[in-house]
């Protein structure tokens, strides 16, 4: 498991918001942040809810999203979100974590 970024949750637009239609959020580009910082900003009609919705979260780059999300309660499921293959889940003291699984080179 590898530090990917942070997600922050804001409603202010964000210069370079991307949009993900999977999950109807607006995303900057934590590659080109300088702290790997990532703002999104959701669609009123987001059918994300609840913790992913509401706090922060820290992604990791992994091999096999099934195999870290072990033990954990799923809040979203995995999707494509374009760039990677992800998964939010909670941590047994509440903290959301993203998984993500890049393409195999």
């Amino acid at each position: 498991m590898q530090f990917d970024h942070v997600g922050i949750i804001t409603t202010e637009k964000k210069a370079d918001e991307m949009y993900v239609p999977a999950t109807k959020v607006w995303v900057t580009r934590f590659q080109d942040h300088p702290y790997r910082v990532e703002w999104l900003r959701f669609e009123p009609d987001s059918p994300v809810t609840g913790p992913v919705r509401q706090l922060p979260h820290v992604a990791y780059r992994v091999d096999s999203i099934p195999k870290a999300a072990q033990g954990l309660k799923v809040l979203l499921e995995p999707f494509d979100a374009g760039i990677a293959v992800v998964g939010f889940y909670e941590t047994i003291d509440g903290a959301v974590v993203e998984f993500m699984e890049y393409p195999k080179d």
